[in-house]
Order: structure tokens, then C-alpha cells, then sequence
């Protein structure tokens, strides 16, 4: 028996949606919804990029943008942030970020809160005028496209650009394909870097070469099956495929059909494509889209670059680029600025002076990156130097701190119903304190931290050096908020999760079992010796006394971790009660905003495989 989403979705989605919503923002907004079709609708509206908010919140909703591989063209950052001013406030301030700001997200795009559904016609006309919209942001469709934010600008292997459009226009575009079994993720990437993190995605499109017909070849290995949640993470697995750049398009859209006609739509938990593709098995899936799918002959999978790959992915910072914070060189001769965001929100007012000074130093575009971050492009050199001085880079700087570099953090029980504990205030409030009482050795450039506020993992903490997952735990006889603490995962050539160490560790002392782990890494990993001094005066370091000596190296975290028994890391990670504040630890509805008495519907229910 299908799920009874099912036959919402079957009574109406996809396209015709949107009159609905008109109709209803027309008649009065939420309360012209009749109560007793209010679940059905808030299913229907996700399509849209319309989330009703968690209990208590009622009438406000969540709305998600799309704007595929994270390109924002001049004028959609601001049109956007001019959005969260003038629309996205809520009826009280949030302690940690105030009123009217946007949240970027890890699949390089934006979601704004506290949106009256009689103001969403008002705000589609603005974004869409610029050429942002919301359609198939949420829901069970193809979410996001994610790529190298920086395609078309970097320099790629294959020109991912063109497949990109494409997936976005033509696949995401077609309403025939609007009800999926569960939402779908595609990604795209064209460099050698692995940005796009094809590991943790439904579909994912990475570079290769082979050689056909005497002729070496570029265009993209496949892999399927990715993707995180519920404690059951899986890597996606090579369906052993080569495709040339122009035969890309009809294998993803090949996927994707095949997906729709067989994937299941009984247990809303098992129904992701990473089940199915456990269910099918490689073989299966590639002859049934061999048979079905595609009309031309696919070539068995060609030599990839995974050997390469460094983002995210636990190796040195000397080996490559680990994300898109900082300087960087564009194919042009022209550069890219990364700047850090910590957690992804950023006020209203902060995010359109990055409007304006993207168009003051660059071209006006703005690029977002799947670790919630911006990137203003187009920056000659001869105005490098004064877009680095400008005042709002030392609040979202180009060289953070490494916590703040490394932090990623879901909505947590500030808006969403299935989380167990507050997020991203937490998380802001843990990277100052980081800053203030752990030193890191000097070649650490980074520690990726993520947070999610339940195992839905919409925050990715499976994937992180240090990951973080919101639980719930009894101290001095009450119910507290808690996390799970694990060690260990990356994406790179051979995807890892991590490991847990620590289970249901009260708020307040895991940061100090943080700092404990951090201790630990820097007194016992190895290191190199420092070379002998040089008769040169090139040396990059120094030490205090005036010699010349190369800075010394040692393993990064991962590296550390890989090498350390799991016992250890336990005993290492011992939680401790500090001077850090860890506000509303017994208040699951953080009384800054209006929650309903109730507590939240996570606490009792198992918050399925991913994000609704």
C-alpha cells in the first residue's frame, strides 16, 4: 500500500500548486486554508519552497529558493536580501542574529523564515523578476542542482557549465517528472577537486577520461545511490558509465525517469534512491537504462580523478583546496573571494553590501558554495587589495579563524519539527569560544565541524572531522540537550563517516569534550622535525629567536583519527563541564520565539532518512 502521501500528491502537485497558493494568499493566507486540509496542502506547498514552521508557529512558513550549482547572478543577491528585509522578520528577535536575515544552505542556495503566506505573491513577483525562483526547491522532486561553484569561472577539467543549465531547464523543468518518490539529488562537477561531492548524492557526475575510438576522451564517470541520514550513510557506488559531455543529460534524465516508474513509495524511510539502488544492484540499473533509457551505446567507466580529490576531504591544505574560502585564481587571470559565514546566516543588511560590493570590485555575481558560504567573482588584481579592506570581510572574512571556517550547522528547533536541540546559535556561541580556548598547531588551517539537530544529518555531520548530532539526555534528573560526537569522516577518494566516540553528552559539556579531543590531536599526532636552518634568508617561518626554520607538519585530524584506536579516542573525548553558556538546555522550544506548549514532536517520534 502506497503512503499516504501518496495520494495527496496524486490529488494535486507539482506545477498547478502554485494557483493554490495564489488563491489562497488572495483570500485571506493562511486561515483561508481549511484546518482539516492543512496537512495536505503543506505537503503540496513544498514544491514551491513553502515549509510551514514547527508547532506553535502557525502561519508563518519557511521559504527555500533554487538557483542551480549556486550561481546568483547581479541583482539576485539583492533582490533576495531586500526579501529577507522586507519580508522574512519575525515577531520577535532572535537573541544571537536579530530580525530579517537568510540562511545559505548545502546545496548552494538560500531559505528565508518567517514568511506570511499573503506576502508570497509580492515576493515571487520580486525574485522572479530577476530570474530567482522557488519551484521544486522541496518536496519529493529533484532538489538543487549542485556543482563547483566556481564552473566557468576555475579551471575544470570538463565544462560542467552546459550540463548544469540543462539538468536545471529541461529535467528540473518538466512537471511530468514533479512527483517523485522522495526528493532527488543531482550533482555536477567538472573539476578535479570534488566539490560537488558526488558521494553523498542520488546521481553524481564526476570527471574522467577514457579513450574511444583511438581518441582520448573527457567527459564524466557515474556513480548512484549517495547520501546521508537516519545513521544509515552510504557513498554512492560507480554504475561503471563513461559518458561524453553530450550524452551526460539523457543518462541523468535516464536515472531519474527510471526512478520515478520503479522507485518505491511505501516506507517513506526506505524510499530514497540509495535504497533502491541497494535494491537493484548496479548491473540491473545499468541494462534496464541501457534497455529502456538511452539510445546510444554507453562505454564502461573511463579513469576518474577521486586520487585528486581535496575538498572536504581530510588531506594537508598544502595538497589543495579543501573549500572555497579565500583567494583564488579564475582561468581569466581575474580572482575569486571566498568569504566565511559561519554557520550560513547572514543578516539582511550585511548580505546586500555583499550586493554591492560584488558589483563594486567584481561583476556583480555572487557564487554559493555547498559549505554555506559566498564567493564574490571577477575581481581584477588591481582591486583585490581594496575589496579586502573593506569593513564587512572582517565580520565574514576571506581568512577565518579554523573553527569558523570548518562550522555547518542545520535550522535545528528554531523552525523545524523534527529536530532535538537548538543549532545554530549554539553553534555560533561554540565557535567563539573555541576561538578563545583552544589552540590549534599553526599548520591546522581547519577542523570541519558540522551540526545537525537530528539524524535526518541535514547539516552533514556524518561527513565532518568532528560531527555533531542533537540528541536528548537526562542531567540532574531533567531532560537536557545533548549531542552525539563523532570523529572521522570526509569525502574525498575514499569517503569515510564518522565513527561516534560520545553519545548523548549534555550541551554544556561538550565543548569541553570537544577541547579535550582537540588537546588530545595536538600533543599526541605525529609531526615532522623541523628542517635545519638555512643560510638563505627565503625561509617562510621563523620562531621567536630569529632562526630560520620551516614550519613544522604533522597529520591533520582525519589523518590523526584514521590512525588512533577507537578507545583512545573515547577516553580522549571526555566531556567536561567549562565556563562556556549554554543557554535554553531544558527548553525545547527556546522561549525567545512563540513555540506552543507542547514539546516537539522529535521528542517521540524518529525523524526519518532525510529532510522532508
Amino acid at each position: 500500500m502506497a503512503h499516504k502521501k501518496e495520494g495527496i500528491k496524486e490529488g494535486c502537485y507539482g506545477d498547478e500548486v502554485r494557483e493554490h497558493i495564489l488563491e489562497f494568499a488572495a483570500n485571506g493566507g493562511f486561515e483561508a486554508i481549511p484546518e482539516d486540509e492543512r496537512e495536505e496542502w503543506f505537503t503540496r506547498f513544498k514544491f514551491w519552497g513553502l515549509f510551514h514552521q514547527r508547532d506553535g508557529q502557525e502561519s508563518y512558513f519557511m521559504m527555500r529558493l533554487t538557483n542551480a550549482s549556486g550561481v546568483l547572478e547581479p541583482g539576485q543577491l539583492r533582490a533576495i536580501a531586500e526579501v529577507a528585509r522586507d519580508y522574512a522578520t519575525g515577531p520577535v528577535e532572535n537573541p544571537e542574529f536579530g530580525n530579517g536575515w537568510l540562511d545559505l544552505t548545502t546545496r548552494q542556495s538560500v531559505q528565508l523564515h518567517w514568511i506570511d503566506l499573503e506576502d508570497v505573491p509580492e515576493i515571487w513577483e520580486k525574485l522572479e523578476s530577476v530570474g530567482v525562483h522557488t519551484r521544486s526547491s522541496g518536496g519529493d522532486t529533484m532538489r538543487n542542482i549542485s556543482g563547483c561553484p566556481l564552473h566557468g569561472k576555475a579551471e575544470e577539467f570538463v565544462e560542467s557549465g552546459p550540463l548544469l543549465e540543462r539538468f536545471e531547464e529541461e529535467l528540473r523543468g518538466d512537471d511530468e517528472l514533479a512527483n517523485m518518490p522522495r526528493k532527488f539529488n543531482i550533482s555536477v562537477s567538472g573539476c578535479t577537486v570534488g566539490c560537488a561531492q558526488d558521494s553523498i548524492n542520488d546521481i553524481g557526475f564526476e570527471p574522467a577520461t577514457k579513450e574511444l575510438d583511438g581518441e582520448r576522451v573527457r567527459g564524466f564517470n557515474v556513480r548512484i545511490g549517495g547520501g546521508l541520514g537516519g545513521r544509515q550513510p552510504r557513498a554512492a557506488t560507480p554504475l561503471d558509465v563513461f559518458v561524453r559531455p553530450e550524452n551526460a543529460y539523457a543518462v541523468g534524465r535516464g536515472f531519474v525517469e527510471l526512478y520515478h516508474e520503479y522507485g518505491g513509495r511505501q516506507n517513506r524511510s526506505k524510499n530514497r534512491a540509495r535504497f533502491f539502488a541497494e535494491d537493484w544492484g548496479m548491473e540491473k540499473i545499468r541494462e534496464t537504462l541501457q534497455d529502456e533509457y538511452v539510445d546510444f551505446e554507453m562505454h564502461t567507466a573511463g579513469e576518474d580523478f577521486r586520487t585528486e580529490y581535496t575538498y572536504n576531504a581530510g588531506r594537508p591544505v598544502e595538497d589543495g583546496q579543501h573549500d572555497h574560502v579565500g583567494v583564488g585564481d579564475q582561468q581569466d587571470g581575474r580572482n575569486y573571494v571566498g568569504l566565511s559565514v559561519p554557520v550560513g546566516r547572514l543578516p539582511a543588511d550585511d548580505a546586500i553590501e555583499l550586493a554591492d560590493l560584488a558589483a563594486e570590485y567584481g561583476s556583480g555575481e555572487v557564487r554559493l558554495t555547498r559549505r554555506q558560504n559566498p564567493v564574490i567573482v571577477d575581481v581584477a588584481d588591481d582591486e583585490l587589495e581594496g575589496l579586502l579592506a573593506e569593513p564587512l570581510l572582517e565580520e565574514y572574512p576571506a581568512e577565518p579563524s579554523p573553527f569558523e571556517r570548518g562550522a555547518m550547522a542545520c535550522t535545528g528547533t528554531e523552525f523545524c519539527s523534527i529536530a532535538l536541540t537548538e543549532t545554530k546559535g549554539r553553534m555560533a556561541r561554540m565557535l567563539r569560544w573555541f576561538n578563545k580556548n583552544v589552540d590549534l598547531p599553526d599548520d591546522v588551517g581547519k577542523i570541519k565541524m558540522h551540526y545537525s539537530g537530528c539524524t535526518a544529518d541535514c547539516g552533514q555531520a556524518m561527513t565532518a572531522d568532528i560531527g555533531l548530532q542533537g540528541m536528548r539526555a537526562r542531567k540532574n534528573g531533567e531532560m537536557v540537550e545533548a549531542f552525539d560526537i563523532g570523529v572521522g569522516g570526509g569525502v574525498g577518494e575514499d569517503p569515510s563517516f564518522i565513527d561516534w566516540v560520545r553519545q548523548r553528552v549534555p550541551a554544556d559539556e561538550a565543548p569541553g569534550a570537544i577541547r579535550n579531543l582537540l588537546e588530545a590531536y595536538a600533543a599526541h599526532r605525529e609531526c615532522e622535525a623541523p628542517a635545519a636552518s638555512r643560510a638563505d634568508g627565503d625561509s617562510e617561518a621563523r620562531s621567536a629567536s630569529g632562526s630560520q626554520t620551516e614550519a613544522v607538519r604533522g597529520q591533520t585530524f582525519r589523518q590523526w583519527v584514521d590512525a588512533t584506536a577507537e578507545e583512545q579516542l573515547v577516553e580522549f573525548c571526555e566531556p567536561e563541564e567549562t565556563d562556556f553558556e549554554a543557554p535554553y538546555m531544558t527548553d525545547g522550544k527556546q522561549a525567545w520565539y512563540p513555540f506552543a506548549e507542547a514539546e516537539s514532536s522529535a521528542a517521540s517520534e524518529t525523524p526519518v532518512s532525510s529532510d522532508d
